[in-house]
């Protein structure tokens, strides 16, 4: 199962530095800590793009609810013309008509809801993620200043476990191997069951038809009330 936005931020904000590098044995800290860099600027890429989805999402909602929301007006106003020139046959088709954009609206108005308040988290995550970021650039600093002291004060120019040509790419390569399994998410996707058989759709089918149908006479009562 692919690990959720939520999780990976999660993950990467409670998550240090040090715990890393203990985490990811044999490997020169130095490398882990910059792969772990990688790995929120990665998560920060992934938000954004998130993000605009969502907004993307908000804002064809909106535009979708603005026009459901004057069609309704339109075929209510179309009800009561028809109602009044005696043409019922017409006023029902108009009444089905507001009965499909009546189910339509409560869900736009609800997606453009759950939108603004995705927008707000993940605006909360990149932020998040991007000072995460600047506290990892000041330990990985931190740690190459205090590594070059010790190599200063010992006239060190290997040993360290950095290595160099050939020891420097095992060595990235190995931290990338190293985080993959370490992030690499389990699970799967059940599958449902107990779909209805074609005897069963086929009478659930006409039932709704038979609900619909009477809903449109209510609604078609209730306007003739109105205008009289």
């Amino acid at each position: 199962m692919t690990e959720s936005i939520s999780a990976r931020v999660g993950r990467l904000i409670s998550g240090t530095t040090n715990m890393l590098v203990e985490k990811v044995e044999n490997l020169a800290p130095e490398v882990v800590m910059q792969q772990a860099i990688r790995e929120v600027d990665g998560a920060i890429d992934d938000v954004r793009h998130e993000l605009g989805k969502t907004l993307s999402k908000q804002h064809m909602a909106s535009r979708r609810l603005v026009d459901e929301s004057q069609k309704h007006t339109e075929t209510s106003e179309k009800v009561q013309l028809a109602l009044e020139s005696d043409r019922e046959d017409l006023a029902e088709t108009a009444i089905a008509l507001l009965l499909d954009i009546e189910t339509q609206i409560p869900i736009l108005e609800n997606t453009i809801a759950e939108a603004k308040e995705s927008v707000t988290e993940l605006e909360g995550y990149v932020a998040a993620l991007q000072a995460r970021k600047r506290e990892m650039e000041d330990e990985l600093n931190s740690f190459r200043e205090a590594k070059q002291a010790v190599e200063a004060e010992h006239g060190a120019t290997d040993g360290s476990g950095t290595g160099t040509g050939s020891n420097v790419s095992d060595n990235v390569r190995d931290a990338e191997q190293a985080f993959d399994r370490a992030l690499r998410g389990a699970g799967g996707v059940s599958s449902s069951s107990g779909t209805p058989d074609q005897y069963t759709a086929a009478k659930r089918a006409e039932l709704e038809q038979l609900a619909r149908e009477n809903r449109i006479k209510e609604r078609l009562q209730a306007f003739r009330s109105k205008s009289e």
